[in-house]
């Protein structure tokens, strides 16, 4: 005779889907990455690293229903930022070593850049959320922090949340055209 087991509360698939959990050896890794990659970019700062995660992690949840590295983000006047835990995760990064910050000048503004100190391993990431995050490199990455705020404005999970409130990952199924990274087709 089978026998069925209830899963603990906390691994329900349910839970999954609604409770993302920090990811630290995937947040790390992208961190890393994205430093690589676009880290001595002129446009690219604290605020473009922050709409870049926000992207990549609710446009990977609307694809496939899950965050890459589990990060929460709150709705704040200039678009989504991740919690408080994100800077004392940087902070780690940056007395492990990972990473260096550095203050430098952009037009007017003053940016805080992510330069890595060592190379991502990637051994926590898929092909699949590597090849995703490389797609958000590629479309986002040459924006202005300006251009990510005002694109995350249109952002349907940013729209209806409420100020200094996370943001729910599953509201991006309610997305417009404009920011939606699924096409569904109408026919029936």
């Amino acid at each position: 005779m089978t026998e069925f087991v209830d899963l603990p509360e906390e691994e329900s698939d349910l839970d999954r889907e609604i409770s993302q959990k920090l990811n630290p050896a995937k947040l790390r890794d992208v961190l890393l990455y994205l430093a690589a990659r676009i880290g001595a970019k002129p446009n690219v700062g604290e605020t473009v690293y922050y709409k870049l995660l926000y992207f990549i992690d609710f446009d990977y949840y609307e694809k496939y229903g899950r965050s890459i590295t589990g990060l929460t983000y709150i709705k704040n006047h200039y678009g989504p930022t991740p919690v408080q835990a994100f800077a004392d995760f940087v902070s780690e990064m940056e007395a492990n070593g990972d990473i260096e910050l550095a203050n430098t000048k952009y037009y007017a503004h003053t940016q805080k850049k992510y330069l890595p100190r060592k190379k991502a391993e990637l051994k926590s990431l898929s092909a699949s959320e590597l090849a995703h995050i490389d797609w958000e490199i590629d479309r986002l990455s040459d924006k202005s922090a300006a251009e990510l705020t005002e694109l995350s404005h249109y952002d349907t999970p940013w729209l209806i949340a409420e100020t200094k409130k996370p943001i729910d990952y599953r509201s991006v199924f309610y997305r417009g055209d404009n920011t939606s990274v699924i096409s569904y087709d109408d026919e029936l």
